[in-house]
């Protein structure tokens, strides 16, 4: 079983390559399965999993895809992130994303 921390999923590198085989889940949600990054839509809410030092974490907060990489969902903020997967967010989808007023 994967170890969960808050939202965030912990995995080993053994456990990680779950995820590459599109078998990774996290307990608590829908059960939706990984899709390969090069897939992500620009339109919905996605949960991101990224590759670090001590191995596959999936973001706690929701992000959406723009031309230039990712913002978060709720902020619009910039996430300086290289994901290597994704799914659907599973928690209520955030209001449209539309950049704030200048």
């Amino acid at each position: 079983m994967v170890p969960l921390i808050g939202r965030a999923v912990v995995m080993s590198k053994h456990q990680s390559m779950g995820i590459e085989a599109g078998e990774a889940k996290q307990s608590d949600d829908l059960n939706m399965e990984w899709q390969s990054i090069a897939t992500a839509p620009f339109d919905r809410d996605l949960d991101l999993a990224v590759i670090e030092r001590d191995g596959v974490h999936s973001l706690v907060f929701p992000c959406r895809r723009v031309l230039h990489g990712w913002v978060n969902s709720k902020t619009h903020s910039p996430v300086n992130v290289h994901p290597t997967h994704w799914r659907e967010w599973d928690d209520t989808v955030s209001p449209p994303f539309s950049r704030p007023a200048s």
